[in-house]
């Protein structure tokens, strides 16, 4: 999944994309609000870790544009949307809640539930259930474990995301460009054949029979 951390502390903000790349994730960064609005109109995001006081304006107007559309995103549909602040009253928290963001969480916090909220706000997104099993796959986000008729599949952090992606968007026929898009961030170079050296690596650590197809001139799917 393709998250955006808007935080205006660098080594927080670098702290954070570091732990969800761990998770598979892939992350980036915005440090202020003129930043993050540039980024969410030219990228689709699955989630955004949004911090409410920012350098140059509110996270909460940011999240209260997302929801209400005032702030267009790629491919029109508004991502979840994880707030962190310092603010802890309740009346903060209401007022979070209200704005539209998803999930509230405050400052100081514990990676490990950083990390729990945003698997459970992908899954109620996706709304599948916190272990996948697609046919003779079965995918565990939480413990990072993937296997194919009970025997443990080894993969990389990006394969692992790969595959999370297929598995929750199974028998969808999903082109290079989405996939770049969802899966990688902003780092990865669209005139590279990385896509396609992943998914090849991804096939071959499934083993056959093969169950990730090429469609000519459209994409890759995963049977359902």
């Amino acid at each position: 999944m393709r998250l955006l951390v808007v935080e205006d502390e660098p080594d927080l903000a670098n702290a954070l994309a570091r732990g969800l790349r761990r998770d598979g994730h892939a992350v980036d960064i915005a440090l202020t609000s003129i930043d993050a609005d540039i980024r969410l109109r030219s990228a689709t995001y699955d989630l955004v870790c949004l911090d409410w006081n920012l350098p140059d304006g509110s996270g909460l107007t940011l999240c209260r544009d997302l929801v209400s559309g005032d702030l267009p995103t790629l491919e029109g549909e508004r991502p979840m949307i994880l707030m962190l602040t310092a603010r802890d009253d309740i009346e903060d928290r209401v007022e979070g809640l209200d704005s539209g963001a998803d999930d509230y969480l405050v400052k100081p916090f514990a990676f490990t539930e950083l990390s729990a909220r945003v698997r459970a706000l992908l899954r109620r997104d996706d709304d599948v259930s916190p272990v996948i099993e697609v046919g003779e796959l079965r995918l565990d986000p939480a413990r990072f474990e993937a296997s194919r008729n009970d025997d443990a599949v080894e993969l990389t952090a990006k394969e692992f995301s790969l595959l999370h992606y297929f598995m929750a968007h199974a028998g969808e026929v999903l082109s290079q460009e989405h996939l770049l898009e969802h899966v990688w961030d902003e780092m990865a170079d669209p005139f590279t054949n990385v896509v396609r050296v992943t998914v090849s690596n991804l096939r071959k650590r499934l083993g056959e029979p093969q169950l990730i197809s090429t469609v000519p001139g459209r994409g890759y799917r995963l049977a359902d």
